[in-house]
């Protein structure tokens, strides 16, 4: 399917003379990819900087330091003494105004001596340093003669690395790979490149792996705008794509009389915001039309998502049909079967539970009823899409927390429905206007902006470790007021099992001071003995619960009034609005406690001060994605989220909407892309992996 003129950039990188296997793992590293590495993959991998070896002197004009090139007359060698290999390789260089050394550590001797003959002139160029007051030049970069002089690059470009490629292999197989580029017909709108007065694709690609100036590469720049446009608009086609394909499966009308919904907020002891309210509307108004309803309801931490999810639900089982809502972990559908269950009380739903801990008769129990029909919602994980859970009739789906699912996974109990069903997702991560159009682009997005009335603002103090004793003494005179607290414990690095030590270190310490009242709670323990630790917790039994940061998405105990988090500093900006937002649910006055070890860099001061000065979700999550760019903040490997190539949203975040606006008008004209310009939009979407969308054009 793949258009022919694209098969030279979907070569794999191994064609390229010199570059191995062995390269090739290594560059899979640096790329983040397990698939095969293809020249295309290369050429979207951009430069971050720029070398000038422009900067021609003589030994006595050497500056502090720098990247330098210089003409020089190589002198004696002095290699490392025998038996001394952690000692360099010397080797002495003169011009008529003085000399230098140039030094090489593990070092082949007989490789040197032909690469720096003695007595011949030789130009190097390299980093510059100084030892002693004498100037040294560690492994210079290039050691040529005067002809070959000629074909160095004066200006080359630098690129992020991985540990053992060398960026000389690297730099050469990006020149052999960019001489591949076959010519592209233009898919961009010519008024609007004219308009912007950007090269071609081809063109600025060119202009970023040979810059012809130091600043050619800038995020800025012509040629760099050019390129994260065209990565831009391929990810609002795909999105736009994906949508039509979904909306065009047909839907249902889901048209309730609203007697179970009125039970519902009747019975609710405060009243629903106007954001909920508006929510409902637009949920309902979707519910009811024969096409299906894909929308996103994003709220901020404590906004009132259950509540509008639930009554959602319950349209859907006043029209004769069953719900399911999936979650990303067990405690938080055990937590939501309780919450649910209770709510749902006064209009006598049927609500049933399902993860991977149901076994056996209490399992086939639960499937009889959901093929029966006496479950109306079925709660669960990912256990929910498993080939035997089969629904009487589904209606709606809600996934709540979206972006720990795949796309695939969204579709599979999808598929469980007869007609395909509505699907609301949900996500307490607010996310700024720039993320939700690339992540969420496919989606109508309702929002909640308020909090249910009675919650009280959080009191957010940030400590420094040192001061660790005092906030332990306030946690004593907490607990004898029947205060609770979590006690979060630091993201160490990526490993669970570390991260689980530094908790149980902290859970053994704090039991000493405080014996029976502190419990723990990490990822590695079993489904039932959280379960006993939650419960203990919620019900008062202990005091302080000591937790990695398994708890952060969903877990509600009203009675908890103190969060504190050690080695705040490590923490993104959402997680920890995520975190304090366990807090701040009851009638208690709430606090939160941000502890950090000094000294603190820049962007972590930015990020405490502003979980000081805000609860503002909506407010945090713009300031994340400014200080930490979009890959990290939602982590780039979490499914839902596109990572980008070539695209910086805090500079390129600007040009998201003419990307959407230009999709939605090349999808009006030629929904099929069969046009000249749609069929180079065909091989847009190719070389930035969006071919899936392809895909659904073909089948319709």
């Amino acid at each position: 399917m793949r258009p022919h003129s694209l098969t030279p950039l979907f070569a794999s990188a191994t064609s390229i003379k010199g570059v191995g296997e062995k390269v090739v793992a290594l560059m899979a590293r640096l790329l983040r990819t397990r698939k095969t590495v293809k020249i295309v993959d290369l050429l979207l991998h951009l430069p971050s900087g720029v070398i000038d070896r422009r900067n021609r002197c003589k030994i006595n004009q050497l500056p502090e330091k720098g990247v330098v090139t210089i003409e020089v007359i190589v002198g004696s060698h002095r290699p490392s003494p025998k038996g001394r290999s952690n000692l360099p390789y010397r080797v002495e260089a003169f011009d008529d105004t003085g000399h230098m050394t140039l030094v090489y550590f593990k070092a082949f001797a007989d490789h040197l001596k032909r690469l720096l003959p003695e007595g011949e002139t030789r130009i190097v160029s390299g980093e510059i340093e100084w030892f002693r007051s004498e100037a040294q030049m560690p492994h210079p970069d290039h050691v040529v003669t005067r002809e070959e002089f000629a074909n160095l690059p004066l200006l080359e470009p630098v690129y992020p690395m991985t540990a053992g490629l060398s960026s000389k292999v690297l730099h050469k197989t990006m020149q052999a790979a960019l001489a591949r580029l076959p010519h592209l017909s233009e898919w961009q709108d010519a008024a609007w490149l004219a308009k912007q007065a950007w090269p071609s694709f081809n063109e600025a690609l060119k202009a970023c792996h040979a810059p012809a100036t130091p600043d050619a590469i800038g995020l800025a720049t012509p040629a760099r705008l050019r390129l994260a446009y065209d990565e831009l608009l391929a990810n609002q086609l795909a999105l736009m794509m994906v949508r039509q394909h979904m909306k065009r499966a047909s839907g249902r009308v889901l048209h309730g009389n609203g007697h179970l919904r009125q039970k519902i907020v009747a019975d609710l002891p405060y009243s629903l915001t106007r954001s909920q309210q508006i929510a409902m509307d637009e949920i309902l108004s979707d519910m009811g039309e024969p096409k299906r309803m894909i929308r996103l309801l994003q709220g901020d931490v404590g906004a009132g998502k259950t509540v509008v999810a639930l009554l959602a639900l319950a349209a859907a089982v006043e029209a004769d049909a069953q719900g399911a809502m999936m979650v990303p972990t067990e405690i938080l559908a055990r937590q939501h079967f309780a919450t649910l269950s209770k709510l749902a009380q006064a209009s006598n739903l049927r609500i049933g539970l399902i993860t991977g801990r149901e076994k056996g008769r209490v399992r086939e129990d639960v499937l009889s009823a959901l093929r029966l029909g006496t479950i109306d919602i079925l709660i669960g994980t990912h256990a929910l899409f498993e080939e035997d859970v089969t629904f009487r009739d589904l209606g709606l789906v809600v996934i709540d927390e979206q972006h720990r699912f795949g796309v695939h996974q969204r579709l599979a109990l999808q598929a469980k429905g007869e007609i395909i069903p509505d699907l609301l997702v949900m996500t307490a991560t607010p996310i700024p206007r720039t993320l939700a159009l690339t992540v969420y682009g496919d989606m109508d997005v309702s929002k909640l902006t308020e909090k249910p009335s009675g919650r009280l603002p959080i009191e957010t103090r940030v400590l420094p470790v040192t001061r660790l004793e005092e906030v332990v003494a306030g946690l004593g005179r907490s607990m004898m007021q029947g205060v609770r607290t979590y006690w979060v414990c630091p993201l160490v690095d990526e490993s669970e099992l570390v991260d689980m030590a530094a908790a149980e270190d902290r859970h053994a310490t704090l039991l000493k001071l405080f014996p029976g009242q502190v419990g723990l709670i990490h990822g590695r323990l079993k489904g039932s003995e959280k379960d006993a630790v939650m419960a203990d917790f919620k019900e008062g039994r202990i005091s302080i619960l000591v937790s990695t940061t398994v708890i952060e998405v969903g877990v509600d105990v009203p009675e908890a009034a103190i969060m504190i988090i050690e080695n705040a500093e490590r923490f993104g900006l959402s997680q920890l609005h995520q975190l304090r937002g366990r807090v701040g649910r009851g009638a208690i006055k709430s606090s939160c406690v941000l502890l950090y070890q000094e000294p603190l860099g820049e962007t972590a001061r930015a990020r405490l001060q502003i979980m000081r000065e805000t609860e503002d979700g909506f407010r945090i999550a713009e300031e994340d994605l400014r200080l930490r760019g979009a890959g990290e903040m939602l982590g780039t490997q979490q499914s839902g989220m596109p990572i980008f190539r070539i695209v910086d949203l805090a500079v390129h975040g600007d040009f998201l909407a003419a990307a959407r606006d230009d999709a939605i008008l090349v999808l009006n004209r030629d929904p099929d892309l069969q046009s000249p310009r749609g069929a180079a939009i065909r091989h847009l979407l190719y070389l930035f992996e969006r071919d899936e969308a392809v895909r659904l054009l073909a089948s319709g």
